[in-house]
């Protein structure tokens, strides 16, 4: 449809003022933008054409909406939760896995579902222990160059394409996050978890890190620069959990679920 300019205005109303226009859709086309010789249901059906245009940001909006609905679909079911968090990287025979799966275990027992990012290392250990103790293991994958999808002990299984997407079911799904010890994965959602509720985006929600040894010089960091510098405040300080008990940890995330519980 073109859409000439008023005509009944005034004749001070130039063309450039009110030039020709195109809608497609709820977009708004004008001077040369609106000079297309088709429209989009005609190159939609006239032909195939180039594929190009699946990998336009039009179409990968549609992409991380199907995202988003097809995490909600899956997880809206899934009972009280915790993620977990730690390095692909981890060997089975390093003690760090033995936790892994200690906690999944733990958690099960607590009667929480439990959800990692669904790789290998002491992502595949919480699952793991999780499914063994006959808990609901839960996996959000991503795509990534270098990981091979997910791992065996994965119960309920979603892939994203976006990381942005797979944080969100990270966050709306769980009552809590236990940090293993990782790389730049797991402190880039421990920062994220400690945005959110020191801006109140989230509340009652636990960050726990477990391992003092590899987490103590972090902490100290954040308490003598950060904390000192005035750059954050004691509260925000206090949102972690440092412990080597995995007792401790489930404790940690028990008592912050009451606190929502009543409060809900």
């Amino acid at each position: 449809m073109t859409i000439d300019g008023p005509q009944d205005l005034g004749s001070d109303l130039s063309d450039e003022v009110h030039p020709k226009e195109r809608q497609r859709g709820p977009v708004t086309l004008r001077r040369e933008r609106s000079e297309e010789a088709t429209t989009t249901d005609q190159r939609l059906l006239d032909s195939r054409g180039p594929s190009d245009w699946v990998h336009t940001d039009p179409w990968r909006v549609l992409r991380i909406q199907a995202e988003f609905v097809e995490g909600f679909g899956a997880l809206a079911e899934v009972p009280r939760a915790v993620t977990v968090f730690g390095s692909a990287r981890t060997k089975r025979e390093d003690p760090e896995y033995q936790l892994g799966r200690d906690i999944g275990a733990a958690l099960a027992a607590s009667g929480f579902a439990t959800i990692t990012g669904g790789g290998p290392g002491a992502m595949e250990a919480v699952n793991r222990g999780a499914s063994e103790a006959g808990g609901l293991s839960i996996g959000l994958g991503i795509e990534l160059p270098f990981e091979q999808g997910l791992n065996p002990w994965v119960d309920l299984g979603v892939n994203f394409r976006y990381f942005f997407a797979r944080k969100t079911m990270f966050i709306k799904y769980s009552q809590a996050f236990i940090c293993l010890p990782g790389g730049f994965g797991t402190l880039d959602e421990l920062f994220e978890a400690l945005t959110l509720v020191q801006t109140k985006k989230v509340t009652k929600f636990p960050v726990v890190l477990f391992g003092t040894a590899y987490w103590g010089g972090l902490y100290d960091w954040l308490r003598a620069s950060v904390f000192e510098g005035g750059k954050i405040g004691e509260k925000d300080l206090s949102l972690l959990h440092l412990t080597d008990d995995v007792d401790d940890a489930v404790s940690v995330v028990e008592k912050a679920y009451q606190a929502w519980s009543d409060a809900h």
